[in-house]
């Protein structure tokens, strides 16, 4: 499935200066998203700049990137819905991390999107090379708008929880505003384009096999494809970035959970069915499949991110500015009265948990808003992973625990307990980088708080806050504390206990009173995070070897296409292949290519790869070691008419003596033409 993931960093040179935001996802995009800032100096700490005004049209340096995160598509768990089945065998679209980097003559900042999700750590923390050579003058320009008709709640049951008054001051039980950033060149020519909206990447579902970028990576494909005319997927100069944000019960399965044996809605309070109990629950998209979904989804947030892109006149101006803490999440005390404090807890998932979401329900009995254990998997629970104490029990209430991570250390702690809270503003655009998924009223709350806080000082007027979820290090959800007392799975999966947004809210506004005080270089860096170097180990193991049919060699072709075929149907080919884990990380490459023949110069054009909507890549992992790759072509109505062929790379594994010996290999189809699809008399 796909999220999409996001990194904030803004810190001095001091504190840490790169971010990676990576992990495979389909529909993952676990959307990574990660941001950086960086001040200029490199010796000594910052010195307290006057908060004297700047010219008010001063250009930034503006530089933007894109790079192939993909990673090998093959025997790779799928995250997002927890099926252990769910494992990758190919490539529906190929992933992309995006970076924006900008500059104010003081202090540069980057944010990075990317199509993955759900990092470490030791991830975010190893080096990622993020090149800027490409920086130039240019300009900021801001648009809003609000898109509906894109986005559900999930968890409406949890949302009604929150207080009345509160709720009564908005319109809907999600976000529908979409924040547009427009980068330019001092010519006006567009460079560039960051979008927020808060809608999970899972509108393909839990029976995808293919590593997909989801509804989100089809935006950015398809407004990358517009601004950058007659080129490839993930090539081409201008680069869009479409960004998550509080989205943790939000689903863009917009004809909401009915059971799928009955057609009848699910029962309201705990998503479940009479028969077939959670996993027959299930949320569809507006589309006939979840292709069709991700289309129509992916679409509808590219159409009003262009619209706003068009339409941004409204120049952002100013300062960069940053803030980054590391915090022990685990102890934070809040003061929430003049008589009263709470505290966050060690790291907890509840039973609710297990039963995943109206996305995609888990396989055994467990349901969405369970207050209370259950004896046979609490007895199963303490003989193999111990028994929760009495501390994190009351701690976590009214959550049952099934998974007391935090107290969970063997072979390395379960969960973190170090964590990142970052912000960066670009003049009067702030940019809240959160490590885990916001519900809605949380998202809120928090977008509330330190707007508050930026324009206490008069500083900051008209600001723009937006929540860059999923950014940094992975922290599951992060609810309301009316909507924890709910259970439903995002309070099940709030592992810091009830308060957890209360110590978060905290924490930003701390953040955002430094900026807007000029006090950034005062805040305490926090304890940091440990970086573990022992007891690493692969799940995964090393691919087996190789083999194929007798009297046959890798790229040979099992399946031919036909002689012809009209625009609208689907080409197809089948050839011996190799694991594609073999081919490793093969970044701005392809397994498939749709080539074209020009009569002109003889020459075959390629016109599609497996980065291109039009194409599936599909791997089947026979008996005997054998296997075979499928490649689809499904021929766009505006496909020229003409000769084509479809061509496969891949890698094989032999053993030789000891050593283990990658062949690459190629295969090639027979050439189809393809005809318009009427014919006139």
């Amino acid at each position: 499935m796909a999220c999409r993931k996001k990194v904030c960093c803004g810190a001095s040179v001091l504190e840490v200066t790169l971010a990676v935001l990576f992990t495979l996802m389909t529909a993952v995009s676990v959307t990574l998203i990660a941001v950086m800032a960086t001040r200029k100096t490199d010796t000594g700490p910052e010195p307290t700049l006057p908060p004297s005004p700047e010219p008010p049209h001063k250009p930034y340096l503006i530089g933007v990137g894109r790079a192939d995160c993909t990673g090998p598509p093959a025997e790779i768990p799928l995250m997002g819905y927890a099926n252990p089945e769910q494992t990758a065998a190919g490539i529906h679209t190929r992933l992309y991390s995006r970076a924006f980097i900008i500059d104010d003559g003081r202090r540069r900042v980057v944010f990075v999107t990317s199509d993955v999700g759900m990092i470490s750590q030791r991830l975010r923390l190893e080096s990622i090379d993020i090149a800027h050579s490409n920086m130039k003058p240019g300009r900021i320009y801001r648009s809003r708008g609000e898109l509906d008709g894109s986005s559900l709640n999930r968890s409406p049951h949890s949302y009604l929880n929150n207080p009345e008054d509160e709720r009564h001051r908005y319109k809907w039980n999600t976000d529908k505003q979409v924040l547009v950033l427009k980068f330019t060149g001092l010519d006006g020519d567009g460079i560039g384009m960051l979008s927020w909206f808060a809608v999970h990447a899972v509108s393909m579902n839990l029976t995808n096999r293919m590593v997909s970028s989801d509804n989100m990576g089809y935006a950015s494909y398809l407004l990358e494809q517009d601004k950058n005319p007659g080129q490839l997927p993930g090539q081409g100069g201008f680069v869009a970035g479409f960004s998550s944000s509080n989205l943790g019960d939000v689903s863009p399965n917009i004809k909401g959970p009915h059971c799928v044996n009955t057609g009848l809605p699910c029962d309201y309070l705990n998503s479940s069915c009479p028969v077939g109990g959670t996993k027959m629950c299930m949320a569809f998209g507006p589309g006939e499949d979840m292709f069709d979904s991700t289309r129509i989804i992916g679409h509808s947030i590219y159409s009003k991110a262009k619209e706003l892109y068009a339409n941004a006149v409204e120049e952002v101006t100013g300062f960069l500015h940053s803030a980054h803490q590391w915090v022990n999440m685990t102890d934070v005390t809040v003061q929430i009265n003049d008589t009263h404090t709470v505290s966050t807890c060690k790291p907890a998932l509840g039973h609710s948990f297990a039963a995943g979401t109206t996305d995609g329900g888990g396989d055994l009995n467990f349901t969405q808003g369970a207050v209370e254990g259950d004896p046979f998997w609490d007895g199963i629970r303490d003989a193999i992973l111990g028994k929760p104490s009495n501390q994190t029990q009351e701690c976590h209430h009214p959550k049952p625990i099934l998974f007391n991570t935090g107290e969970m250390n063997w072979p390395l702690p379960w969960h973190p307990q170090i964590v990142d809270v970052q912000m960066i503003t670009i003049g009067s655009v702030a940019v809240v980088a959160v490590p885990g998924e916001m519900t809605t009223m949380s998202g809120r709350r928090l977008r509330e708080a330190v707007k508050q806080e930026l324009e206490s000082e008069g500083a900051f007027r008209d600001s723009d806050v937006v929540i860059a979820g999923l950014s940094n290090v992975y922290t599951h959800y992060i609810t309301t504390y009316e909507e924890y007392q709910v259970q439903r799975y995002e309070g099940a999966s709030t592992i810091y206990g009830p308060h957890t947004l209360s110590a978060y809210l905290n924490k930003y506004r701390g953040l955002a009173r430094a900026i807007a005080q000029d006090k950034v270089s005062e805040l305490p860096v926090g304890p940091q995070p440990p970086f573990f170097e022992k007891n690493l180990f692969n799940l995964m193991g090393a691919p087996t070897v190789d083999k194929k049919p007798d009297n046959s060699s890798f790229g040979d072709v099992l399946q031919q296409v036909y002689p012809v075929y009209r625009q609208g149907d689907v080409v197809s080919v089948t050839f011996v292949a190799g694991n594609p884990r073999n081919s490793g990380d093969i970044r701005d490459k392809t397994f498939v290519t749709v080539e074209i023949h020009d009569n002109r110069t003889n020459n075959w054009e390629v016109v599609y790869t497996d980065a291109s909507w039009e194409t599936r890549f599909h791997w089947l992992k026979g008996s005997n070691q054998q296997s075979n790759s499928t490649v689809e072509w499904h021929i766009p109505l505006s496909a020229p008419s003409g000769s084509y062929r479809i061509r496969h790379f891949g890698h094989h594994r032999q053993r030789k003596g000891l050593q283990a010996v990658i062949t690459p290999y190629q295969g090639t189809s027979h050439v189809f033409r393809v005809t318009a699809s009427f014919y006139y008399q």
